[in-house]
């Protein structure tokens, strides 16, 4: 089961999402959809259920944390799966944030493609990349913004 929930948290609680932000990131469903903090309830679904499972090995490592504590439970297969599906959760979530963030910045869509994908992959670098992009973008009034832009993919 482990294993199993291992493989599909990715693929199925957030590769649709990341898909839909970076491949479509002007279709009026995509930032239907993004706005919702919904979208990681999968992720966080199978981190309560690997969790909850491996609760009495959980606590001590979370509750009074030392190096060798938190790498024993990593190094477990349930520690390995819920730490995997615990990452997938937060880099969606800031990926979400960066995604709608740049629609109401105005910033290009070919300049965010790569900055989803190394959120995606390496997480707080993905977020500090576009915490340093965003600086050169300054909100777009919603007045300004135009409505045909969004329904494009």
């Amino acid at each position: 089961m482990t294993e199993f929930l291992f493989s599909i948290v990715f693929l199925v609680g957030a590769a649709p999402f990341w898909a839909l932000m970076i491949l479509l990131p002007h279709w009026t469903w995509t930032k239907r959809i993004a706005r919702s903090p919904w979208i990681v309830v999968v992720p966080v679904l199978i981190y309560l259920v690997l969790v909850a499972g491996a609760i009495g090995d959980v606590l001590p490592a979370v509750t009074r944390p030392t190096l060798p504590g938190v790498r024993e439970l990593l190094g477990t297969d349930v520690g390995a799966a819920a730490g995997w599906a615990h990452f997938i959760a937060f880099d969606l979530f800031t990926g979400r944030w960066a995604y709608l963030d740049s629609r109401e910045r105005d910033v290009p869509a070919l300049l965010m493609a790569p900055i989803l994908v190394l959120t995606i992959l390496l997480g707080p670098l993905g977020l500090l990349a576009y915490l340093l992009v965003r600086t050169r973008f300054a909100p777009v009034p919603q007045a300004v913004r135009g409505t045909a832009r969004e329904t494009v993919g």
